[in-house]
């Protein structure tokens, strides 16, 4: 399984390497309610076929007509505006007073097949790189970055700056079932998953392309590759040997989520021992246990399933609450 932006980037390089001409747009701007966000990604070549997305539907049939008549972005990357009439408004299902910016690149094999090559096999193997493209010049570079950075367009210069690979990680402590239907459907999401367990043949049969395996004492590991504002840490192996070292580590950091599997009798006596091992109750607090949203889950991949609900849930209401706080700031 591959992410949006791996998907659309790979499907530009596959026509390339067929010697077919495409394109690639990038959202830069929205202007009020928009169901993309900035960064979306969507290509196209000159036989109509298509990946990704800009918008609901009708702003990419309409970019498709004009990148295939030549009448944007012939020759060179061009920034254009969706919506800059009331009539273009209600025409692409815009916002009242809504636009969106693109920039679209025409892309070749000579100029561009090798960086979506290199772009390709960095994304493969849950790297992050980043991709710069100069609108007035027509040229475009990458280089290989540890952290996700958002996307950015300088008007001025005309500069688009974006991030390609994952801007999240999952940490799993435990290598079971649930923990492999965990990490492929995480990595769809985009997540960089790291797999944590000490029993080295539960490592050795966990055979999930694209995580990291880590042979480790679980608080040990989360010390190492998960204390930081970008991670979710997951406690799965139900033996409370493994998954209460990994969580007395897990509740002291900085990660955005804590959850551990278990009934909800299970999961008090988790709380207890937690609190015997002097966790405090303000770290405690930041458990969700029993994990994941309470669908009726069962079966392993339901109960993954459940797990990245409630993981997206308490991301984007996360990511609400900084952005409430950055505007109260900006007003003051």
């Amino acid at each position: 399984m591959q992410a949006a932006d791996h998907e659309v980037l790979s499907q530009a390089k596959s026509w390339l390497e067929a010697g077919e001409t495409c394109w690639l747009a990038t959202v830069v701007k929205t202007w009020g309610s928009s169901p993309r966000p900035v960064g979306s990604l969507f290509t196209c070549n000159t036989r109509g076929q298509v990946a990704g997305s800009l918008s609901g539907g009708c702003v990419e049939d309409d970019l498709l007509e004009k990148l295939t008549t030549g009448v944007l972005a012939r020759n060179a990357p061009q920034y254009f505006r969706y919506g800059i009439t009331a009539e273009e408004t209600e025409k692409f299902g815009l916002p009242c007073g809504g636009h969106l910016d693109i920039v679209v690149e025409p892309l070749t094999a000579a100029l561009h097949l090798d960086q979506l090559r290199q772009v390709d096999d960095r994304l493969i193997h849950r790297g992050r790189v980043r991709r710069t493209v100069d609108v007035k010049r027509g040229t475009s570079m990458i280089e290989n970055v540890d952290a996700h950075e958002d996307p950015s367009y300088d008007d001025a210069a005309a500069v688009l700056r974006q991030t390609y690979g994952p801007r999240f990680q999952l940490f799993i402590i435990g290598a079971g079932m649930v923990s492999k239907y965990l990490a492929e459907m995480a990595q769809m999401l985009d997540y960089a998953v790291t797999v944590c367990d000490p029993r080295e043949t539960l490592i050795r049969d966990f055979a999930v392309p694209g995580t990291r395996a880590v042979v480790d004492m679980p608080d040990d590991a989360v010390k190492a590759y998960a204390n930081d504002a970008a991670s979710a840490i997951v406690a799965l192996t139900h033996d409370p040997r493994i998954d209460d070292m990994g969580l007395m580590e897990a509740l002291k950091t900085q990660a955005f989520y804590v959850g551990a599997m278990g009934s909800t009798k299970t999961s008090a006596g988790r709380r207890k021992r937690l609190q015997a091992l002097d966790v405090g109750d303000a770290e405690l607090a930041k458990l969700r246990a029993p994990i994941g949203l309470p669908i009726g889950s069962k079966t392993p991949p339901e109960i993954a399933i459940a797990i990245l609900a409630e993981i997206t849930a308490v991301r984007k209401h996360r990511e609400k609450e900084s952005l409430a706080a950055l505007a109260a700031l900006t007003a003051a």
